[in-house]
């Protein structure tokens, strides 16, 4: 349902734009992550001293087409993503990292002709994900999910530099030995694109 839901989006999103020209570019950045809770199923409490948020990058393509509404534009993008979050128990730590591609499919306004404001949801799909901790191990997180991203950005000529918030908004937790981790994405995320 959620891949139906998917390409529903990024064909209407197209539909909308065919008429219109099409700007694309290249684009790339640093993510910086807060992923993930690991708690006790029973009793809810924390078994990990949170997840400490360490960087990653992104690397990807996005279109832009103007909408028939006045003003608005709408900017989906391709994006291969790369997040790592540290956990630390009992004075040891490990990093948890995770690759995926997401597909953000922006509407967005420009104002004053250079700066951009942007929201929209993200889907997501995890390539590689395996969550390792003393003896606590699992792969078996949702693969597809969706999130959402707002945000704001400047552009000059061809170059662009954005930030935006993205919050994983599926429910995402892979459970065992009576142990529940949450995988929901919190990161805020610096790019810069590129016009071609």
């Amino acid at each position: 349902m959620k891949k139906i839901v998917l390409v529903m989006c990024l064909a209407f999103g197209f539909s909308q734009i065919s008429n219109a020209q099409i700007d694309f570019g290249l684009k790339g950045g640093l993510n910086y992550n807060n992923s993930g809770d690991a708690t006790f199923s029973s009793t809810g409490n924390d078994i990990l001293e949170g997840a400490e948020s360490k960087s990653g990058y992104h690397a990807g393509i996005w279109f832009r087409g103007d909408l028939p509404i006045i003003g608005l534009y709408l900017r989906p993008e391709i994006v291969y993503t790369q997040v790592k979050s540290e956990y630390i128990y009992n004075n040891s730590s490990t990093d948890y990292d995770f690759k995926k591609i997401d597909v953000p499919v922006l509407i967005g306004k420009k104002f004053f002709g250079f700066v951009n404001a942007f929201i929209g949801p993200s889907f997501q799909y995890i390539l590689d994900d395996e969550f390792n901790f003393s003896n606590l191990s699992t792969d078996d997180f949702e693969k597809f999910s969706i999130g959402a991203q707002m945000g704001f950005g400047i552009e000059v000529g061809n170059l662009g530099v954005d930030v935006r918030w993205e919050r994983g908004l599926s429910e995402n937790e892979a459970k065992f030995t009576n142990v529940t981790i949450d995988n929901r994405t919190d990161q805020i995320i610096f790019g810069l694109s590129f016009k071609l």
